[in-house]
């Protein structure tokens, strides 16, 4: 008597069950959103009760030069994050066939630093300054004696004091201050809060007691008291807000202004606002001690999270936060892939012109893995890459230059990998003092455009830190994936979860990872290219007071 025959089901069944599911749990609000406004892409991801990404939807802008200050508007903001918004909204009802209605929890990040301040009508009284702004030169000095900790210029308070040195008639109005997350979630939710990571790039923050550092806040009160303004620093902050932390509710209002068709319901908890520092830290787990990521796009920055504070204040070394509160150090350099996406702009506009339309993406990938068959010191080629200033490395402002000899070998992948190489030079000059402080780095991971390319960006930042660089799967969602995590991660917070021990069992425990160990010739190779860099910034001083 035989037994029962188990006949396999068509995998086309299963698919149309697991997308059944799917829908189900969109329709139950069992899902967590992240949007994430960052330098070139705003993007809305959602995660289903597992923790991956469902649906998601993106909005490509672009900041702006005017009047000598880099800004974004407010009203290309919003406009970005409704369309992202609906573009998920079309992605969910496309794929499952369900309207997207409600979600569990939701989270707004954005770009760090920066200059957002408001009066008592709640009207903006300046252009919002980016992080990307070095016009804040003399405030960030005088901040970083005053404190003994350094406050580099694109932090909110050495604008609001550059502002102050100016002699600015809008800061006797200003009322409130915050960044781009703090504003966009202050209008989704009425609160004026703010993720502790995000605020940690506002005015310094004591990570014991998880708030504004209260030596640092009577240090300032003293050095602008004279002055008479009517506002006290701390009344115009944001509140701080660990991750998990009851950061309010979208309303009505907020609905609207996020779903302007009217389908999103108002109640939606919501995550404390974080930045993109702090959402790249999630996205990569690297938010326990020795652990370290290095996010790569429009700007470049390093993250470590240490065991112990430095020995001393350096200007080149950020002391920011973790979500959760740990003190990290952070190397942040201002430029990294925006001289090569010009110059792929231009290989793309000369294929065009030989009636050779390329894609983007595919050019990107084409040229990023051309850069490979270089010389590993990219042949004798330097290049600058300073669009905007590079403080860690002294410069206000900066000029892009491609310098070559006569003995040089110019050709394509040469000057590409010359490229590639610039974008992460200036961030090891900084990194070699977290070197010199003996900081031990268990594992560095990379996300971010950069890596976008298998093994290229990857390769190159091994070769560069001498360190192996992991790139994890998910690694390319990015800071919105981030921040959708640390949206699931208030449900888990009631629980008594700590987002270390969230992310490492209940996210990156079975997740995909690739390592790359530096190879020892492109290690000797790009040491070469750094030697020349370093001797090529004096050309870099002559050509950006040079008036064009």
């Amino acid at each position: 008597m035989g037994g029962a025959i188990k006949v396999p089901l068509p995998s086309s069944f299963l698919e149309g069950k697991k997308m059944e599911m799917i829908a189900k749990m969109i329709q139950n609000g069992n899902t967590a959103l992240g949007i994430e406004l960052g330098s070139t892409r705003i993007k809305a991801i959602l995660l289903g009760t597992d923790h991956t990404p469902i649906a998601s939807g993106s909005y490509s802008w672009q900041d702006c030069y005017s009047d000598g200050i880099w800004t974004y508007t407010l009203e290309n903001a919003w406009a970005g994050v409704q369309k992202s918004y609906a573009a998920l909204q079309q992605d969910v009802n496309e794929k499952y066939g369900v309207p997207l209605e409600t979600v569990g929890v939701m989270g707004i990040s954005g770009m760090m630093h920066g200059y957002l301040v408001f009066d008592e009508q709640d009207h903006l009284l300046t252009p919002f300054r980016t992080w990307r702004n070095t016009n804040a030169a003399q405030a960030a000095k005088e901040l970083t004696e005053l404190m003994d900790f350094n406050i580099p210029m694109r932090w909110s308070i050495a604008q609001l004091y550059q502002s102050i040195l100016d002699q600015d008639a809008h800061v006797k109005k200003i009322r409130f201050m915050t960044t781009l997350a703090g504003y966009m979630h202050w209008q989704l939710s009425g609160k004026k809060v703010l993720g502790i990571g995000d605020a940690s790039g506002m005015f310094p923050i004591d990570s014991v007691s998880r708030g504004y550092d209260c030596t640092m806040l009577e240090n300032f009160r003293n050095k602008v008291a004279a002055r008479g303004y009517s506002w006290d620093i701390e009344d115009i902050l944001p509140t701080v807000l660990a991750a998990g932390e009851d950061a309010g509710a979208l309303t009505e209002e907020g609905a609207r202004k996020l779903d302007p068709s009217g389908m999103l319901q108002p109640g939606i908890q919501m995550a404390p606002p974080e930045g993109d520092a702090g959402t790249g830290m999630i996205a990569t787990n690297s938010v326990a001690e020795r652990s370290g990521n290095v996010s790569a796009g429009t700007s470049i920055f390093a993250m470590v999270v240490l065991e112990h504070r430095l020995s001393k204040m350096y200007p080149e070394i950020d002391m920011v936060t973790t979500p959760s509160g740990r003190p990290v150090a952070m190397v942040h350099c201002n430029n990294c892939t925006s001289d090569m996406n010009a110059w792929t702009n231009i290989f793309r506009e000369f294929g065009t012109m030989m009636g050779v339309a390329a894609d983007a993406d595919k050019l990107y990938t084409a040229l990023y893995q051309k850069s490979m068959e270089g010389r590993s010191d990219g042949g004798g080629i330097v290049v600058c890459n300073f669009l905007a200033g590079e403080p860690i490395v002294g410069f206000e402002s900066g000029k892009p230059f491609v310098l070559r000899g006569p003995e040089t070998e110019f050709t394509l992948a040469n000057f590409l990998r010359a490229q590639l190489y610039a974008t992460m030079a200036a961030l090891v000059l900084g990194m070699r003092i977290l070197q010199k402080e003996q900081v031990k780095i268990d594992r560095l991971t990379g996300h971010g455009g950069l890596f976008k390319t298998p093994q290229v960006g990857q390769r190159y930042l091994a070769a560069a830190t001498g360190s192996p660089v992991t790139i994890m799967k998910t690694a390319g969602e990015g800071g919105p994936y981030g921040m959708a995590l640390l949206a699931a991660y208030c449900k888990e917070k009631e629980t008594g979860e700590t987002l270390e021990a969230f992310l490492q069992k209940k996210i990156f425990a079975m997740a995909e990872t690739n390592t790359m160990q530096p190879r020892k010739d492109d290690r000797a190779g790009f040491e070469k290219f750094l030697s020349a860099y370093e001797r090529a910034l004096t050309i870099e001083r002559t050509a950006v007071e040079i008036s064009l």
